[in-house]
C-alpha cells in the first residue's frame, strides 16, 4: 500500500495527524482485499470546494484516501471506511456494490492447487499422458498435447478412455480455423482463446516451449466458460504448457544423447567403417537390424528456400527433419533413421518404400510448399555388409535425378536403368548433342509432327519393332504406324530392322527422355 512516508510512519506535520494502530490494521485488511482484486491505491490531497467522490475515503489531517483500478475506472468500495476507530462488530457499514470474494478466493485456491499439483508432475518424471489427465480432470475438458503436424501425442478426456479421447480430438483438428490458429500461436509464443463459434467446440490453445522452439501444443476443447472461470482456465492451460515443455525438453536432453550414439553406429554402417564382420555385425544388431529381412536404404534429400537469415534457414531445416523423422517412424516402426544436415537416412525393411515416399512427398508439400524434396531408394539389403551399397545407390539416384531437375519424385536405383551409366557423363552438353546427331533431323518439321515421330518411334522399338502392338498402345491403324517408321527411316537415315541402328535409336531417346526433349 502505498502511502506518504510522514503518514506511514506516524509522523504528520503539524495539523494533519497520524494513523493510529488500529487503522494500520484495517488498512492490512484492506491492502489483503485489493491485492487480490488487482486494485492500485493512492493517496491525494482533498479536491478543493468538493464533497465526497465514489471511491474517496477521509483520512485525519484533509486528506482522502483513493482506491482505483489500474485502468482508470473508480473502484468500488468494499463497504469499509479508514477512520482512526474501525467499526465495532455488528455495526452496518456503508452500502455499496459488493464483491463476491467467496467466489473470488475458491477460484484462486483451485488455481493455486492445480499449479502445485501440476508443478508436482513435473518432479516426479511424469509424462504428457499425466499432464493431460490430471488438466481434464480439474478443469472439465478434453485435454491433448499436439504435434506440428497434427498428430496427438497424448489426450484425456473426463471419464473417457485415453484412445477415445484421441478420436475425438482427431475430428477436431481437420478444422482448417484450427491450423490458422496453432499457428499464430507458434508464431507469436502466445496462448489464444477461440470462443464457440459455428458448431466448433471453444479452444484454448498454448505453445509447448522447448528453448526457442515449439515442438507441441497444448489443446484445451471446449473448457466451461461459466462462473467466471475463463481466466483460471486459460491460466491452468499456460502452466501446465510449461510443464509439458519441462517434459519434452528432458526428453529431448536424453533423446538427444541415445542419437548421438545411434548416428554414429547408423554412419559406421552406411560408409563400412566396421573393421571387420563382427563390428559390423554388433553394430547392425544394436541398431535393431533383421538379417533375415529384406531391407532398403531411403535417401530423404532437400533443399530449403534462401532466407533473410541464415538462422532461419537452419531452424527450416530442422523442422524438416523432424517431420521426415515423425512421419517414417509413426509409419515403419522399425525404421533405423539417422538425420543429416540436408538429408534423412532410412534402413527400412518390410514396408513398401517406394508408396511411403510418395506419401512422404506429399506431407511435405503441404507443409513446406517451397522446399525441394527428391527421394532415391537403394537396392535390397540383407546382410549388414551390404547396407554402404545400398546406401550409395540411393545417393546416386539422388544424384541422377538432381542433375536432371527431377525434384519432388520418389526414384528407387532399379528403374533409373541406362540412365545411371548415361548420367556419369560429366558434361550433360556431350549428351544432348548425341541424341541431335541422331534425331535432330526429325525438328525440320513442325513440333507437334516431331512429337509424334518420337512417340511412334520409342513405342515401336518398346514393343520390339512390332506395329500391331504399338497400334494398340497409341490407339492408331497398324498402317499408320508403319507409315510413321517408314517417315522416320527416311528423314533420319535411321534403318529400323538394323541392329547398331536401333541401339543408338534406343540411347538417344532414353537421352532425350531424361534431359528433355531439347536436342
Amino acid at each position: 500500500m502505498w502511502m506518504r512516508p510522514a503518514l506511514a510512519a506516524g509522523r504528520g506535520r503539524p495539523g494533519h495527524g497520524s494513523l493510529t494502530s488500529g487503522s494500520l490494521t484495517f488498512l492490512k485488511c484492506a491492502r489483503r482485499a485489493t491485492r487480490l482484486s488487482r486494485f492500485t491505491r493512492r493517496q491525494v490531497q482533498t479536491p478543493p470546494g468538493r464533497g465526497r467522490r465514489p471511491g474517496h475515503f477521509p483520512l485525519p489531517g484533509g486528506h482522502w484516501f483513493v482506491v482505483s483500478h489500474r485502468d482508470g475506472t473508480r473502484f468500488r468500495p468494499y463497504a469499509a471506511l479508514v477512520t482512526d476507530n474501525p467499526p465495532a462488530a455488528g455495526r452496518a457499514l456503508a452500502p455499496g456494490p459488493a464483491r463476491d470474494l467467496g467466489r473470488e478466493n475458491m477460484v484462486l485456491r483451485e488455481l493455486v492447487t492445480v499449479y502445485r499439483q501440476l508443478s508436482g508432475l513435473a518432479l516426479q518424471d511424469a509424462d504428457l499422458a499425466s499432464v493431460t489427465r490430471l488438466l481434464a480432470d480439474r478443469i472439465t475438458a478434453t485435454v491433448a498435447v499436439v504435434s506440428p503436424v497434427m498428430d496427438v501425442m497424448a489426450a484425456a478426456a473426463p471419464g473417457v478412455p485415453p484412445e477415445k479421447a484421441a478420436v475425438m480430438v482427431a475430428d477436431a483438428l481437420v478444422n482448417p480455423r484450427l491450423g490458422q490458429v496453432l499457428r499464430a500461436s507458434r508464431q507469436g509464443h502466445r496462448s489464444l482463446w477461440l470462443p464457440s463459434v459455428g458448431g466448433m467446440p471453444a479452444i484454448i490453445v498454448a505453445p509447448i516451449l522447448v528453448g526457442d522452439e515449439v515442438p507441441a501444443h497444448l489443446i484445451t476443447l471446449d473448457p466451461p466458460e461459466q462462473g467466471g472461470g475463463e481466466d483460471m482456465n486459460l491460466l491452468v492451460t499456460e502452466h501446465a504448457a510449461t510443464i509439458c515443455g519441462v517434459i519434452l525438453g528432458r526428453e529431448h536432453v536424453v533423446a538427444a544423447a541415445a542419437r548421438r550414439v545411434r548416428d554414429d553406429l547408423v554412419e559406421g554402417l552406411l560408409l563400412g567403417r566396421g573393421r571387420d564382420d563382427a563390428d559390423t555385425g554388433r553394430w547392425a544388431a544394436h541398431l535393431g537390424y533383421d538379417p533375415t529381412r529384406e531391407h532398403n536404404v531411403v535417401v530423404v534429400a532437400f533443399d530449403v528456400p534462401a532466407p533473410r537469415m541464415p538462422e532461419d534457414a537452419d531452424a527450416l531445416r530442422q523442422r524438416v527433419r523432424d517431420v521426415i523423422e515423425h512421419f517414417f517412424a509413426t509409419r515403419a516402426p522399425d525404421v533405423i533413421i539417422s538425420a543429416r544436415e540436408s538429408e534423412v537416412v532410412l534402413v527400412a525393411a518390410g514396408t513398401d518404400p517406394q508408396r511411403l515416399g510418395a506419401t512422404c512427398l506429399t506431407r511435405l508439400a503441404e507443409l513446406f510448399p517451397d522446399t525441394k524434396v527428391v527421394i532415391g531408394i537403394g537396392g535390397t539389403c540383407r546382410d549388414p555388409r551390404e547396407i554402404t551399397r545400398s546406401y550409395e545407390e540411393a545417393h546416386r539416384t539422388i544424384e541422377t535425378l538432381r542433375r536432371i531437375g527431377r525434384t519432388g519424385t520418389v526414384t528407387a536405383f532399379a528403374d533409373l536403368g541406362i540412365h545411371r551409366l548415361l548420367l556419369q557423363v560429366p558434361d550433360l552438353s556431350e549428351l544432348r548433342s548425341f541424341a541431335a546427331d541422331v534425331l535432330g533431323s526429325l525438328s525440320l518439321g513442325d513440333r507437334e509432327r516431331r512429337a509424334e515421330y518420337l512417340t511412334t518411334l520409342a513405342c515401336y522399338l518398346r514393343e520390339n519393332s512390332s506395329p500391331q502392338r504399338a497400334a494398340r498402345f497409341l490407339h492408331v491403324h497398324p498402317n499408320t504406324v508403319a507409315y510413321r517408321i517408314k517417315r522416320i527411316e527416311e528423314i533420319t537415315g535411321l534403318a529400323m530392322d538394323n541392329y547398331r541402328d536401333r541401339l543408338t535409336t534406343q540411347v538417344a531417346l532414353e537421352i532425350l527422355d531424361a534431359l528433355g526433349d531439347e536436342p
